[in-house]
């Protein structure tokens, strides 16, 4: 397997998107695809099922923020102080995405070990969530309400959320590991009052952030290399690093990439 690792900047929310979208076009056979970036400005995205007509989208311009939908499902997200995670690769015809998905959320976990031993009490959730009657609840408009199956949670409180699509045999997975309280503020952009105090309220109570648990400023350099060691641990493999703009300047699948 030849991995590469893309250290990226902060994006807008469609750069960050189409991004993560040409990173999994592009992955060839044998292709691991490891990125990490943030946003630039704060960014609400929704999964790409959900309605636009949840948010106050003359709100979110007021305030100077961005707003995009995702590839990939999942509910509301207020991008803000948080590291995201992208990974792509090319499906094989064993391969099990619930099982992908357990191992990446594995080695976010020794990552974040690698960040603070205060990580080792991390743990992967192991009950599964019944969609279709999570959805029915107000809360269900905000990702960070529950967490999934394997997704990390300190303290019985979610930490990281991830969402999957597959794009024929190529998998893209991305999620988004809070670091401050920033993201607890997307109850203000929802349109309707009684889901605006239940996401406010779920908020608060059931998600925490890596400032939060060791109450200070997170070092996202640190927690960068931290983290590409915890996937290098995992997958038993060596990152190649290249440039933020190595995937989006790929002109054609049949361009040879490292």
């Amino acid at each position: 397997m030849k991995a590469v690792y893309i250290n990226s900047g902060a994006g807008t929310g469609k750069y960050n998107m189409d991004f993560d979208l040409r990173m999994a076009e592009v992955c060839g056979e044998g292709r691991f695809y490891l990125r990490f970036y943030t946003w630039n400005p704060y960014c609400i995205s929704l999964g790409s099922t959900q309605s636009e007509n949840e948010l106050n989208h003359e709100l979110i311009k007021r305030d100077g923020l961005d707003f995009v939908k995702r590839p990939t499902g999942g509910r509301a997200i207020l991008h803000a102080e948080e590291l995201t995670y992208s990974v792509a690769m090319k499906l094989g015809p064993n391969d099990s995405i619930r099982a992908i998905y357990h191992n990446i959320n594995a080695a976010l976990k020794k990552g974040l070990i690698n960040y603070s031993p205060v990580f080792n009490d991390i743990s992967l959730e192991e009950k599964e969530t019944h969609l279709p009657s999570f959805y029915k609840n107000p809360v269900s408009a905000a990702c960070f309400a529950v967490p999934a199956k394997s997704e990390l949670t300190f303290d019985g409180k979610k930490l990281a959320g991830s969402a999957q699509r597959r794009l024929g045999d190529k998998l893209l997975q991305h999620g988004s590991l809070l670091t401050g309280t920033f993201h607890r503020k997307l109850y203000e952009y929802l349109t309707e009052e009684v889901v605006k105090t239940n996401v406010n309220s779920a908020l608060n109570e059931k998600t925490v952030e890596i400032d939060t648990v060791l109450n200070e400023k997170t070092d996202i350099g640190k927690l960068k290399i931290s983290l590409l060691r915890g996937f290098e641990e995992h997958f038993g493999c060596e990152f190649i690093q290249k440039e933020d703009d190595f995937i989006l300047n790929v002109q054609s699948e049949n361009q040879e990439l490292i």
